[in-house]
């Protein structure tokens, strides 16, 4: 992995970016101090070098409830039988390519993943165990952890100056 230099200016750009997405580049330009064609400049440079992955618009999920229904969210522990790397490579790719898995992490120590899954009801989220864990006979044991509420959700990287 090459080495990419931040300065002050670049960290306040990916800041302000992680806030606030859609604001116009003449908008973010003030707010970090510099002159729109310099900050146009970075932005395009910070996307280049791979900083900056996707901009993505968050949703509110209570408010789409009143149309989509609440639906299940649940944080989930798998631990799987064997841990080389093929065998957790393989449940990993498989897992990423489902839709209703939001999250993916690999931990250690503890259980071999923690995945966030989304589901419209149980019925839903009980085809969603049949695909990804009951049919792999490498997963050894399932932990879940349903949603009763969201108190907080904030995808920013903490980012210093």
């Amino acid at each position: 992995m090459e080495s990419v230099s931040l300065d002050a200016i670049d960290l306040r750009l990916l800041d302000a970016l992680q806030r606030d997405a859609s604001q116009t580049n003449q908008r973010l330009a003030a707010d970090v101090g510099i002159s729109p064609p310099t900050c146009l400049r970075r932005v395009q440079r910070l996307r280049q070098e791979g900083l900056i992955e996707r901009q993505v618009a968050l949703l509110s999920p209570d408010r789409l409830a009143a149309v989509l229904g609440h639906g299940l969210q649940a944080v989930v522990e798998i631990s799987l039988d064997r841990q080389n790397a093929a065998a957790l490579d393989a449940f990993e790719a498989r897992v990423i390519a489902d839709d209703a898995v939001q999250q993916c992490w690999r931990v250690s120590p503890g259980p071999d993943f923690v995945l966030v899954v989304a589901a419209r009801d149980m019925p839903d989220y009980g085809a969603l165990t049949q695909r990804l864990f009951t049919a792999d006979a490498n997963v050894r044991n399932v932990k879940a952890f349903f949603s009763l509420k969201r108190a907080k959700f904030e995808p920013r990287v903490p980012l210093t100056p």
